[in-house]
């Protein structure tokens, strides 16, 4: 077998001529670095020390995330720095010229159940205003990525120009390079969504499902398959590499009908990974990546995956037979459901 690329040695090709790209190159390192010792935190788990009143595990290792990222961030080049788990932007060196967004440890209210988890992450230029930094357009973004804590660490990653994979050789405690060119299939027979929350949903995204669980008896001529991990970022490696759609809607109940996930800490790196794999995302309107949010903790809904699933959820939201709630039966038939 072929000696594998380095972290560091993809890093020193791919940073050439890119906006503050020594920069960005520290900074994923020092992401890297923290992905390496989150892995250990969570391997750790139930034998960390705790208060015994503390049943679950969960928020030792949120806290635990936070923490690592919080000093990871502080040696690198970063000037604003956003946490899902915090209300504000920190100012670490203002002379910095990146300012990095992450989600710590998604998917962690699930580590009880030893189900995966992991840490998103973007990083944009620095601008003047801490919260500027952030509440911009998605095309603005440097970097986005993902570490998956799971049987193997894995780390995703783009810059703009493709999307590549990492693993952590355990080792020698190393990300290296398994799969230089991410590509998810252009359609595929998986679809991923809460299907608890179905007597909330809009009716294009009831009709969409409806279509797809009618499999060969319906209009789509065909069988699905449904998952659900109830994990951002394990939903996400695996239709980013198998194929399918993941919905994640807003619906009618209180303080959700903007959406659940946060645009700036989930939604907007997603979608960038998801469009340097091939594949598209949206918030059931426009490309995720061409709004701009109202704030940083902004809500919204998203749907990503293969390109021609997304399209096709599109095309349910653009059908006038579901322009109002006040539409006819969910199960109604537009000639491009066929």
């Amino acid at each position: 077998m072929s000696q594998r690329d380095t972290l560091q040695e993809w890093l020193d090709g791919q940073v050439v001529g890119l906006q503050a790209g020594q920069a960005v190159a520290d900074a994923i390192l020092a992401l890297a670095d923290g992905a390496r010792r989150i892995t250990a935190l969570i391997r750790q788990g139930h034998l960390l020390e705790r208060d015994p009143d503390e049943w679950s595990i969960q928020t030792v290792l949120e806290d635990g995330a936070n923490t690592i990222l919080r000093e990871v961030a502080e040696s690198a080049p970063v000037a604003h720095y956003a946490s899902e788990d915090h209300g504000d932007v920190i100012v670490l060196d203002s002379d910095g010229p990146l300012a990095l967004a992450v989600d710590p440890l998604d998917g962690a209210s699930h580590l009880d159940a030893n189900v995966v988890t992991g840490t998103i992450f973007s990083l944009y230029p620095k601008a003047a205003d801490p919260v500027a930094s952030f509440v911009r357009s998605g095309r603005d973004l440097l970097v986005a990525g993902y570490a998956m804590y799971g049987p193997r660490t894995v780390l995703v990653l783009t810059l703009g120009h493709g999307a590549a994979k990492f693993t952590l050789d355990p080792a020698t405690d190393r990300f290296l390079l398994t799969q230089p060119t991410m590509k998810t299939p252009e359609d595929a027979d998986k679809f991923a969504i809460n299907a608890a929350n179905y007597r909330h949903w809009e009716p294009p995204v009831r009709a969409y499902i409806d279509d797809c669980i009618e499999g060969r008896d319906g209009p789509r001529d065909k069988d699905f398959r449904m998952r659900w991990a109830s994990s951002l970022v394990a939903e996400a490696h695996r239709i980013l590499t198998l194929g399918g759609v993941f919905l994640y809607p807003r619906d009618s109940r209180p303080g959700r009908q903007k959406g659940t996930l946060r645009r700036v800490f989930d939604a907007v790196p997603i979608a960038m990974i998801a469009e340097q794999c091939g594949a598209a995302a949206t918030d059931g309107a426009r490309p995720i990546l061409d709004a701009v949010p109202e704030g940083l903790h902004d809500r919204a809904p998203l749907v990503f995956g293969s390109r021609m699933k997304v399209e096709r959820v599109q095309r349910y939201h653009q059908d006038p037979d579901f322009a109002t709630d006040a539409a006819p039966l969910f199960g109604v038939r537009g000639l491009f459901r066929g």
